[in-house]
């Protein structure tokens, strides 16, 4: 497995964050976080990512304890959390070539490449203050795909996009999906992880309500939308502290 989650709980004092949460994501798999604003998707991917410490339950990338090796397991990492940290006097090329340090070796032929891809080349020798949001958006996935890691995270990456971005986005999960890199992703929307996911975990008020395979969930519920719906449903007619326990992993 790419990923392996069980039991991630973080909490903060405000009560918000997430509590027990357990998946797994395979190569090649595309696992889209379905949840309102304030689910506890963002808290989740930062534990992953290795931004905040949870209190409770383990967290493996590529087989490797990520509390334990944090290191070791972010070198498999890539990730596009909440807004992007780039340098706004800087250009879009020199933004990508200081994070490069920080990666496996990336060569100016390979910066190009990714630039390219995220629709940028022609801005590379443009300073970062003149973008637009969707601009720095689309930088910041550039510089989460440096290492080709074999496990990209992309919190809300369709953020300040317009639907030629989204496109883009789209094209490039299905991109590291298909090199065999497992792809987490998270969304209020659902229709956008209906069409690039491959399975899908709802989570609402920190717990993980139901987690199914994109196909199922269509022939069950015909939208991304329904089964959302359905589950969170579900999960206040049995109390706020249902969670998975009894909401069924398989639609």
């Amino acid at each position: 497995m790419i990923l392996e989650l069980e039991g991630l709980t973080k909490l903060y004092k405000n009560g918000r964050g997430a509590e027990g949460i357990t998946f797994s994501l395979a190569p090649g798999e595309v696992l889209g976080l379905l949840g309102p604003n304030g689910s506890g998707k963002t808290t989740t991917m930062k534990a992953i990512a290795g931004l905040v410490r949870p209190s409770a339950g383990y967290i493996r990338i590529c087989g490797i304890d990520a509390l334990e090796q944090r290191e070791q397991a972010m070198g498999h990492v890539g990730c596009l959390i909440e807004a992007p940290a780039l340098y706004e006097y800087m250009t879009a090329l020199d933004n990508m070539k200081l994070a490069a340090r920080h990666h496996k070796p990336a060569g100016r032929d390979s910066i190009d490449e990714i630039l390219h891809l995220v629709k940028l080349d022609k801005y590379a020798g443009a300073k970062v203050a003149s973008f637009s949001l969707g601009m720095r958006q689309r930088l910041g996935l550039a510089i989460a795909l440096l290492s080709a890691p074999d496990l990209l995270i992309l919190d809300e990456p369709a953020n300040g996009l317009d639907i030629e971005g989204m496109i883009y986005v789209r094209e490039i999960v299905r991109a590291a999906a298909d090199r065999g890199a497992g792809v987490l992703v998270s969304s209020h929307l659902a229709h956008e992880l209906e069409l690039c996911a491959t399975k899908v975990a709802v989570i609402d008020e920190g717990r993980l309500l139901a987690e199914a395979g994109m196909d199922a969930v269509i022939r069950a519920h015909s939208s991304l939308e329904g089964f959302f719906l359905a589950q969170v449903a579900e999960a206040r007619r049995f109390g706020s502290g249902a969670g998975i326990s009894k909401i069924t992993r398989q639609v």
